[in-house]
């Protein structure tokens, strides 16, 4: 039994060692394949991909006590600001406040379009929460985000009585896209097409089932004696080769 696993363990051996052997031949194949897929993401990205823009404001919750209804709130029973500003995050993402937004702005979008287009949440778990506008156009997202800053508080107080809400900093144009991010799609086709090249060249090897060479069979079976080989006309006499004459 301990004979039979050192075997089997030698085998596994040899079938690692003869799948690094065929991939380190291919070599320039995998190299080819990677610069081929980094290419085509480049390409991909840089022309048929759009750019996206983001544009961010900033408000501040005020900490003081508010009510809902004729209900009245303490902000350290519900964890002061982080409360807030889940509840105002609803309210701006609610259908009423991003139609009033569209009406503001003269948008070109429906409700479900604008809410996949906003983004909002706490800053590091303070009170403060920012509005996050993406558009393929700079300038359309900094105007999202600058018109939800200013319809927000009159939506809130319409809502929740004795809220306090305030500016702390309006959208600015960006000047750089958010994404898609070239290095990163470039990285992730050289990834790609080096991967799949050396699983192409695996999957080829493991499915061989010729005979290359004399060697093999007499590392694979040496207590079999081998009567004889067949020369390939096609190539010179080497080292491991046996020679043959050729009739001029």
């Amino acid at each position: 039994m301990n004979i039979n696993n050192a075997d089997m363990s030698k085998e596994d051996e040899i079938d690692l060692l003869k799948l690094f052997k065929a991939l380190w031949k291919k070599i320039w194949v995998i190299a080819l394949a990677a610069i081929i897929g980094g290419g085509a993401m480049f390409a991909y990205t840089k022309l048929l991909v759009t750019p996206l823009y983001k544009s961010s404001a900033m408000m501040y919750v005020n900490n003081s006590d508010f009510s809902v209804g004729s209900t009245k709130v303490s902000l350290s029973d519900l964890n002061a600001a982080q409360s807030l500003v889940d509840t105002y995050a609803v309210i701006l993402k609610s259908r009423g406040t991003l139609e009033k937004v569209i009406d503001e702005a003269q948008l070109p979008y429906t409700y479900e379009e604008l809410n996949e287009m906003v983004e909002t949440g706490a800053v590091d778990n303070t009170e403060i929460f920012s509005i996050t506008a993406t558009s393929a156009d700079p300038e359309e997202a900094t105007k999202i985000a600058n018109t939800i800053v200013d319809v927000l508080p009159d939506r809130i107080s319409e809502i929740m009585d004795g809220s306090d809400v305030r500016t702390v900093d309006f959208a600015v144009v960006p000047s750089v896209k958010s994404s898609p991010s070239t290095t990163k799609n470039m990285m992730i086709g050289i990834i790609a097409g080096f991967v799949l090249a050396c699983a192409v060249i695996i999957v080829i090897e493991l499915m061989d089932t010729k005979i290359h060479s004399e060697d093999y069979l007499l590392t694979e079976y040496p207590d079999i004696p081998l009567l004889a080989v067949i020369p390939d006309m096609n190539k010179k006499p080497g080292k491991h080769n046996y020679y043959y004459y050729e009739n001029k």
